[in-house]
């Protein structure tokens, strides 16, 4: 049976194709670059990455880029992740990385591991891997990101957002991005986070942005019926609520934020204060 594509969607694969064949890859010495990899797209992504796709996908995936560099039997391979913006990208980097990495001044920020070399800028997630254990290889891998960084366009910034967030007891390189489903809950989305410890206590601090007051209220109500709270609400406010699925929770809102504080108990609700008016303002 024959099958028909719409116009769009031709148009759509053209224009993936364009964008590949506008991205020149660095050459490196005495490697041989290959680059006849299909240009991955939100249908096939699961082609390549399989069970790791819908992650992507939930922060904005649009399409994927793939290069071989092979010396030998010592292979490097790069792969160019595109997302539909820069907060996106960087919660798929975050939601990859871990404190222990060896950061360094890559794109916005990047680091290296057991022979890998990620970073993020712009709208682009680059990851760099191979398992050769020659220094010089390793060497190339390191050289090759920082000339795929210089190539690619886009702000070498964090999200502002990040800024933020309080620096007392805050876990350095922890800070992440969820854009989807926050603490488990389908109206709860876009949201970063940052972990926290005073003295013995650890806690989880969420920061979400609205486009409008309106839209931070709404939110509120929603969440406030979700845990089967009736209480009133004001333009901005606080409260401490038990929700059975992620323990006490403090709320805050004022204007287009709203705060989420999970990991105190009830009775440490100054500390959870403090931090919800170093963030939303002093007067809370």
């Amino acid at each position: 049976m024959k099958r028909h594509f719409p116009l769009f969607s031709i148009l759509l694969f053209l224009s993936f194709v364009s964008y590949a064949q506008d991205l020149n890859y660095p050459a490196m010495q005495g490697f041989s670059l290959k680059t006849n990899y299909p240009v991955y797209v939100p249908e096939n992504l699961w082609d390549f990455i399989n069970g790791a796709a819908d992650n992507y996908l939930a922060y904005g995936f649009q399409d994927l880029h793939v290069a071989e560099y092979k010396k030998g039997k010592d292979i490097i391979k790069l792969e160019i992740y595109r997302h539909t913006d820069n907060i996106n990208t960087f919660g798929i980097y975050s939601s990859e990385r871990s404190p222990n990495f060896r950061f360094v001044n890559l794109g916005a920020q990047g680091y290296i591991a057991d022979g890998a070399v990620n970073f993020f800028k712009g709208n682009y997630y680059v990851k760099i891997r191979t398992y050769s254990k020659k220094p010089k290889v390793v060497q190339v891998a390191e050289t090759l990101a920082y000339k795929v960084a210089d190539m690619l366009p886009g702000q070498t910034e964090m999200p502002a957002l990040l800024s933020q967030f309080p620096s007392e007891g805050k876990k350095i390189n922890e800070e992440t991005y969820i854009n989807q489903s926050v603490l488990g809950y389908s109206f709860l989305n876009k949201a970063f986070k940052a972990l926290y410890q005073a003295g013995s206590d650890n806690f989880s601090i969420f920061l979400f942005e609205n486009p409008s007051a309106g839209g931070t209220l709404q939110t509120v109500k929603a969440y406030l019926k979700a845990v089967g709270s009736d209480e009133n609400i004001a333009d901005e406010g606080k409260i401490v609520l038990n929700d059975k699925y992620n323990g006490t929770v403090f709320l805050a809102w004022k204007g287009t934020r709203m705060v989420m504080i999970t990991g105190l108990a009830k009775d440490q609700s100054g500390i959870a204060d403090r931090y919800a008016s170093d963030i939303l303002g002093s007067e809370m």
